[in-house]
């Protein structure tokens, strides 16, 4: 019987090369909402151009005398009245010209800067607080709590801000910048408390405060720990573009003569004495009004920037 010879074929040799392993990726790390604004805001030519505005501001209310070495409260009638601006004398006494009582408009201008940059950060510092504050209470509590601020809140929101500014300082003889903060304060929280409450109402809603009541966390830690990080958002936004708006109503009170008086030194109080004397030397009005506006646009801007980076459907 003849053998019968099985053959097995040979297995085929790889001819494929061999596979290396991809060196693994750094997972990028997630960034948060104040992460993602950071880097819009830095790319946003409008914060950029107002956030040099509002330092350049804030360095010359700090220092005003590193920009001029005149006294904007000493002057020469005999020889500086109603004199004309020198345009070519930069950063001289004489660049702005001189007002009715031989003063260099140049350096009221320069340290008129203090009294309005305090008034609007003062005043947005302490209604912004205020504001909070009774907005995360009625906003995280409800009920009751709720109806009574808010209730409290409509009454003085109702009553119209600069009468009501007016109303107030009257009660006042001596009227200095504190006076004006504490008059504008009084009546401009309303808006911080509406905005702050609508927010609370809305993030308190979420997993993670439900999971710190769940454990066991207190009223306060709730609240400052993991709401007001979460709703100051809208508030920095309404705050930032609300100061531009108190620096001009301080401006306002001061013209009318309501706010501050001489010897204050005022861009307000320059505006009031200029538009008396607009048909002969309109200079007086003319730069103060200049960088009154500037200064409120360049906060207005940057609210305008902050809102568009904190509201994800704007991007």
């Amino acid at each position: 019987m003849p053998d019968i010879t099985k053959t097995v074929d040979a297995p085929a040799e790889e001819t494929s090369a061999p596979v290396v392993a991809a060196a693994p990726q750094k997972a990028e790390k997630a960034r948060s909402l104040w992460g993602d604004a950071w880097v819009d805001l830095r790319r946003n030519p409008y914060f950029v151009i107002s956030s040099v505005l509002i330092f350049l501001l804030l360095l010359i209310s700090a220092f005003p005398s590193w920009f001029t070495s005149a006294s904007p409260t000493e002057g020469d009638l005999v020889k500086h009245f109603l004199t004309k601006p020198e345009l070519g004398s930069i950063g001289s006494p004489d660049w702005f010209g001189y007002d009715g009582q031989g003063r260099s408009v140049y350096a009221r201008v320069i340290y008129g800067t203090r009294a309005s940059i305090i008034v609007g950060v003062a005043v947005t510092a302490i209604v912004t607080v205020l504001g909070a504050i009774m907005g995360m209470i009625a906003g995280y509590f409800g009920g009751i709590t709720d109806a009574i601020l808010s209730r409290v809140t409509d009454i003085f929101f109702g009553v119209p801000f600069l009468l009501g500014a007016m109303v107030v300082l009257q009660a006042f003889t001596d009227r200095t910048v504190w006076t004006v903060v504490f008059a504008l304060a009084f009546l401009g929280w309303t808006q911080i408390t509406r905005v702050m409450r609508g927010a609370v109402i809305t993030v308190k809603q979420a997993d993670y405060v439900h999971a710190a009541q769940a454990l066991g966390a207190g009223t306060v830690r709730i609240l400052f720990r993991h709401i007001l990080p979460n709703a100051m958002a809208p508030v920095i936004v309404v705050a930032t573009i609300a100061l531009g708006g108190y620096i001009s109503a301080e401006a306002t009170l001061s013209y009318l003569g309501l706010g501050l008086a001489s010897p204050t030194v005022s861009w307000g109080v320059d505006i009031s004495a200029g538009a008396a004397q607009i048909r002969v030397a309109e200079h007086i009005l003319l730069y103060p009004s200049i960088m009154l506006s500037i200064t409120v646009l360049a906060f207005i801007m940057l609210g305008e920037a902050v809102r568009n980076a904190l509201d994800p459907k704007l991007r």
